[in-house]
C-alpha cells in the first residue's frame, strides 16, 4: 500500500464517518463541526485527484462561508429542539422513502462510471483551465441558466423577506441631500424670559 493509498483510505474512512456524525449527532452544533470535518476531508479527496482548484472552493466556500454561517444561525437561534425531534418520527417514512431512492440513484451512477470515456480534448491541461473550459464552452447555456435560477431564487428570498413597518422611522438619503438649507433653517428670535 503506497502513502497516496493510504491518504486517499484515511480521507475517505473520515468522510464517511463524519457526514454519518452529522445526521447522528444531538446537539445542532456539534453536526455543524462534523460537517466541517466532512468538507475537509472531501477537500483533501480532491487533492488526491488532481482537482486542487475544487478542493480550494470547496475549503473557501462551503467551510469559510457555509458552514460558519450555519453555526452561527444554529448558535444564536433559541430553537426548542425536544418538540423538532417529536416532530421527526412523524415524517420517518417519507425521509426513508427519499433515503431509498437517493441510493438508487447513486448505484445507478456506480454502474455505469466504468463505462465513461475520458475526454482526449483536456489532456495536458490543468484543472481549474479544464473546468473553465468545460464551463464557459461546452456547458455554457446551462450555467448562464443555472445563475439565472439563482438570480431569481436571491431576488425572491430578498422580496419575501422585504417589509415596510410604519411604526419605524426610516432614512432617505435622496431627500436629505436635496434638501435646500435656506428653506430647512429657521432663525427664532427669543425675547429674554420667555420661552419658545
Amino acid at each position: 500500500m503506497t502513502v497516496v493509498d493510504f491518504a486517499f483510505y484515511l480521507f475517505a474512512i473520515v468522510t464517511v464517518t463524519a457526514g454519518l456524525m452529522v445526521t447522528v449527532a444531538r446537539n445542532p452544533v456539534h453536526s455543524v463541526l462534523w460537517l466541517i470535518l466532512t468538507f475537509f476531508s472531501a477537500a483533501g479527496l480532491m487533492v488526491l485527484l488532481g482537482a486542487e482548484f475544487v478542493a480550494m472552493l470547496l475549503l473557501i466556500v462551503y467551510v469559510g462561508a457555509v458552514a460558519v454561517l450555519f453555526l452561527f444561525v444554529v448558535m444564536m437561534l433559541d430553537i426548542d429542539f425536544a418538540a423538532l425531534k417529536g416532530e421527526m418520527a412523524r415524517y420517518m417514512p417519507l425521509g426513508l422513502l427519499i433515503g431509498l431512492v437517493l441510493i438508487m440513484q447513486l448505484m445507478i451512477g456506480l454502474g455505469f462510471w466504468g463505462e465513461t470515456e475520458r475526454s482526449t480534448a483536456l489532456d495536458g491541461v490543468d484543472n481549474a483551465r479544464a473546468l473553465g473550459m468545460i464551463l464557459y464552452d461546452k456547458y455554457i447555456y446551462l450555467f448562464q441558466a443555472s445563475a439565472m435560477v439563482l438570480l431569481v431564487a436571491m431576488i425572491g428570498a430578498i422580496l419575501l423577506t422585504l417589509r415596510h413597518r410604519k411604526d419605524v422611522k426610516r432614512q432617505n438619503v435622496l431627500q436629505q441631500m436635496w434638501r435646500d438649507p435656506a428653506k430647512q433653517l429657521e432663525l427664532k428670535d427669543v425675547k429674554p424670559g420667555q420661552g419658545l
